[in-house]
């Protein structure tokens, strides 16, 4: 299987780590040629991770998505929801015939309000059998240092998905696979607003406490909305103890909620790594939007998903306070404190 990436930069580069350190050959687009050629001259992305060196005879650089994805039997899709669509439209609508897509985005397409799936379908045909997920409570410093992680691989056909999984498992890093696609996508982009809210709450300087609550209230809230949009499998701690186990759940079944929702949701709120809790901060600091966006060097895909959520959630009209809260401070310009002593009237 030879995988493609498309999308250099930290959880990208991060994921090439993952499948150059198991001897995997990789195809790997990069915008231009001027950053390949730092690339192989440093043995490393001179942008990101710079610490995370590679054996450059396992890769292959192109500029042109088209030739990568012809020469690739399973593309990862690595780059900002926000800039996804603009990298594949110009490709022709036939590209992805009999290829295998891996999305590690994590979040809607906006303007469009899609997720990747979605989108790939609409434009390119894609079936669904054909797309897999990439997600869960990782972050790409702590794999470029090779510190102990957790990743889950989503797809309809689950011997497949299991294959791919395995080419993604090293010494550090764990997979596990479902077919759970919707659910773990929608768990992903609303996790990163609840960590913008999570980094205005730190901002605004309330405390532990309140943050604990928040992020339990969250994490029901998105719960709600699962359940609501037909995601079953949204409980931590329930396990179906009738379903047989595999090799690669020698322990129990796999319990989507306790990894993949739940632990992702609180990474991404506490952790210091995260863009959209250090995007959010600022936003309780008093940063205007704009200005949190200037300062940052990467995007937080918690803004973008806000609006989207909000648009998506008028059909599905689950009960969302906190996101709903969260929306009208990044977008209406809802003082942030304002909307907190709202929020601490809905929290229990």
């Amino acid at each position: 299987m030879k995988f493609g990436i498309i999308g250099s930069g930290s959880w990208g580069t991060a994921l090439a780590k993952i499948l150059t350190d198991n001897n995997n050959k990789i195809n790997w687009w990069l915008r231009n040629d001027s950053n390949i050629r730092s690339f192989k001259s440093l043995r490393h992305n001179p942008k990101y991770l710079r610490s995370t060196f590679f054996n450059m005879e396992l890769i292959n650089f192109y500029t042109k998505v088209e030739e990568l994805i012809e020469q690739s039997d399973c593309i990862v899709i690595v780059v900002p929801s926000a800039f996804a669509a603009d990298v594949l439209m110009g490709l022709p609508k036939n590209s992805l015939k009999n290829k295998k897509i891996i999305s590690a985005v994590k979040g809607i397409l906006p303007k469009r309000n899609l997720l990747l799936n979605e989108f790939l379908k609409k434009e390119f045909g894609l079936v669904l059998k054909d797309y897999f997920t990439v997600l869960g409570p990782c972050h790409a410093e702590e794999v470029a240092s090779e510190k102990l992680s957790y990743l889950t691989f989503s797809g309809i056909d689950e011997a497949i998905t299991q294959n791919i999984a395995m080419h993604f498992k090293t010494a550090y890093l764990n997979t596990f696979h479902n077919t759970d696609i919707y659910g773990v996508q929608y768990a992903a982009v609303l996790k990163n607003i609840y960590a913008i809210g999570a980094g205005i709450a730190h901002g605004l300087e309330y405390g532990d406490n309140f943050l604990s609550v928040l992020i339990a209230n969250s994490a029901d809230e998105m719960a709600g909305f699962l359940r609501k949009a037909g995601i079953q499998n949204v409980e931590v701690g329930t396990i179906d103890h009738h379903r047989p186990k595999t090799v690669s759940e020698n322990r129990k079944t796999t319990n989507y909620a306790a990894s993949v929702y739940l632990g992702d949701l609180l990474v991404t709120c506490y952790s210091l790594y995260s863009r959209n809790r250090t995007f959010g901060n600022m936003i309780g600091k008093g940063y205007s939007v704009k200005s949190a966006q200037l300062e940052m060097s990467m995007v937080a895909e918690g803004y973008n998903a806000s609006k989207c959520m909000f648009l998506l959630n008028k059909k599905i009209k689950a009960d969302m306070p906190i996101a709903e809260t969260i929306y009208k401070i990044l977008w209406n310009e809802h003082p942030a404190d304002k909307g907190f002593s709202e929020i601490e009237r809905e929290l229990i």
